[in-house]
């Protein structure tokens, strides 16, 4: 196990080809300051050079997941459209960092994650939640309805379920969360570690290449009409297939050997 790589906002620690970002602002419920997005963008944008990571698993320590954006921050910055701009900028940065990382991002969601909280859970590819935790958009209650979570939350849960969440800020339990599609699993607290790591352990298993290559292709495809994604799709299949790890896999699967995967 490395020796894990901290700021004053995120800890991270690798094993087994599986980095664990820690979001590490507990008495701020880690809220999303300035200083802590620019902290995390700068962590995965290592991580995604990194070779020795196939998977991320993005955790936080203290009583909540991620409380969203530094309301003090925004609060101290007033009415200057330029400065509040780049909050929300930054923010997206952030969540379109999250799904441009070449390794896939496993949300480890232990309790409550509201407004840009709940849009870093929308926005991992999966996502595993204690059954405890919550999920909110509760902006709309303090006047500033959640516009920006919206994005992920509204690519990842039914719209009538999305605009309930919208407009009454209310929380959804993780059972709820579930079924709309907002995670991937609600589990007992004692069993989140290991149904996480079980998950990652699965898909780290896998050619990196080839994790790279769908994760890639699967954000892409999604945004396009039906004929523009099975073009797209068929291309990318075709120069997967020209990989040494495919061939590799496919051989292995005809000789009926475990593959050894070598990342091109």
């Amino acid at each position: 196990m490395n020796a894990p790589a901290e700021t004053p906002y995120a800890l991270r620690s690798d094993r087994d080809g599986i980095a664990t970002v820690t979001l590490s602002r507990p008495a701020a419920r880690n809220a999303l300051s300035m200083a802590m997005m620019a902290a995390l963008h700068g962590m995965l944008d290592d991580i995604h050079h990194d070779t020795s990571v196939k998977v991320v698993i993005l955790a936080a320590e203290g009583p909540a997941f991620c409380a969203g954006h530094d309301l003090k921050e925004m609060r101290a910055i007033g009415r200057d459209a330029d400065r509040l701009g780049a909050v929300f900028a930054r923010c997206s940065a952030l969540m379109q960092r999250i799904q441009s990382l070449r390794q896939p991002v496993i949300a480890r969601v232990h309790a409550m994650a509201t407004a840009a909280g709940c849009q870093l859970v929308a926005t991992a590819d999966l996502a595993i939640a204690a059954e405890t935790a919550k999920f909110a958009t509760p902006g709309v209650n303090i006047g500033l309805f959640c516009s920006t979570p919206m994005v992920a939350l509204t690519r990842n849960v039914p719209r009538k379920q999305a605009m309930e969440m919208l407009l009454t800020g209310e929380a959804m339990d993780a059972a709820t969360a579930e079924r709309f599609g907002l995670i991937n699993h609600a589990v007992p607290p004692e069993r989140l570690d290991e149904t996480v790591h079980a998950l990652a352990a699965r898909i780290a298993s896998k050619s990196p290449l080839t994790l790279a290559i769908g994760k890639e292709a699967f954000y892409a495809q999604i945004e396009k009409g039906t004929v523009a994604a099975y073009d797209h799709a068929s291309a990318v299949m075709t120069r997967n297939m020209l990989a040494r790890d495919a061939q590799e896999g496919v051989g292995a699967f005809i000789d009926k050997r475990p593959p050894v995967w070598e990342g091109c």
